[in-house]
């Protein structure tokens, strides 16, 4: 499990899980219903990408977003 603390780490862990999965922008993007410059924007960190869009792009690169307290 992957620790996410900021916008910039969540695209790197995004891009990483669809370079995996061998997915390329333009079909993750397809998948999902946006442009592919928004993957880019995604995978770069930009913090004005929707958070609803990242939410579906974790979806269907089978990911899971799990909220929970820091243990201190």
């Amino acid at each position: 499990m992957t620790v996410i603390r900021d916008v910039a780490q969540l695209g790197t862990e995004l891009r990483a899980r669809r370079a995996f999965l061998g997915v390329s922008q333009e079909a993750l993007a397809n998948a999902i219903d946006v442009n592919r410059r928004v993957i880019g924007e995604l995978e770069r960190g930009k913090g004005s990408v929707r958070l609803e869009i990242a939410l579906a792009a974790a979806q269907a690169l089978g990911l899971d977003v799990d909220l929970k307290p820091r243990v201190r």
